[in-house]
């Protein structure tokens, strides 16, 4: 049995990011055999991580990195806001962000088996960010955008909500207007013409029962052309709040951005835009109890 040196115990803890006692105790338990340990403590971790994945994570950071040509986007979870300031997890989550700015992945399988800095995949780093910090983190999701000839812009709001744009003309100070605008007014498309027909259909449904309901007691020959008008009219501003061509730009109400865009001579090529736990069903509940079911390591 080799001798558990300080060394020995900080070397492991250099390769781990364990705790002391517990690098200890993995060194004891493998007689001094420091890749023994080193397998042993990410078994044990890889049970962490498993045990804790079905825990809700709707927390977490939304990281945007751009250079080269490429903007790239990631959101990745955690449990608790608390977490989201540990350095670990930002650590983990910009390194994440890097591996999406430098490849392209074609989904987030792909992702997590990309392989990172340290020579480990994504995913064997995540589990290992699990063991270390305790709570279930995930990779949710990532967007790259990257042009020959286009423009790119990025915006953060906070690290809670993010956008990526790509232009075909105009310059770094629109495209970086434009996401702050997908930012704050969460437009659904960039035209009506991208509007999926079922939504629309759905949309027109609704406002032929509400015209309807306007044009009782009106003569028989003209309802139809009543009802014809309002939905026409209800679907027109309908278009202008839900597509980012047909809203009123933030920073000018005056003007859509569809008329900014004509008067730089630019023109959206895509976007993206996320928002920290969107779609993530939140669990409500005790707190106090929470915070005792963490310290018992539950």
């Amino acid at each position: 049995m080799a001798e558990i040196t300080a060394a020995l115990v900080k070397e492991l803890r250099e390769r781990t990011g364990s705790g002391m006692m517990e690098c200890k105790r993995a060194l004891q338990e493998t007689g001094g055999d420091i890749e023994a340990a080193v397998e042993s403590m990410r078994k044990a971790g890889q049970a962490k991580a498993d045990k804790k994945a079905s825990r809700i994570a709707a927390e977490g950071l939304i990281v945007v990195k751009q250079a080269n040509g490429a903007s790239a986007m990631v959101e990745v979870n955690c449990e608790t806001d608390f977490v989201t300031k540990n350095d670990d997890f930002r650590a983990f989550a910009d390194a994440v962000a890097e591996v999406v700015l430098h490849g392209e992945w074609t989904d987030l399988d792909a992702l997590l088996a990309a392989s990172m800095a340290n020579g480990q995949s994504v995913e064997q780093n995540r589990r290992d960010c699990i063991a270390k910090i305790g709570e279930n983190i995930n990779v949710r999701r990532f967007a790259r955008l990257a042009t020959g000839g286009g423009v790119l812009g990025s915006y953060l709001h906070g690290a809670r909500i993010g956008v990526l744009v790509e232009l075909e003309g105009g310059d770094a100070d629109l495209a970086k207007d434009i996401a702050m605008h997908v930012a704050a007014s969460r437009p659904l498309c960039i035209s009506a013409d991208q509007i999926p027909a079922d939504l629309i259909a759905k949309e027109k449904e609704i406002y032929a029962a509400q015209a309807a309901d306007e044009a009782k007691g009106k003569p028989a020959n003209v309802v139809e052309k009543i009802i014809g008008k309002i939905v026409e009219g209800k679907l027109r501003k309908y278009f202008e709040a839900v597509t980012l061509l047909g809203q009123a730009f933030i920073k000018d109400d005056k003007q859509s951005v569809g008329e900014l865009l004509k008067s730089r001579q630019a023109k959206v090529i895509r976007f993206e835009r996320f928002e920290l736990g969107e779609g993530i069903e939140k669990k409500s509940g005790d707190f106090a109890a929470e915070v005792m079911a963490a310290a018992r390591g539950d």
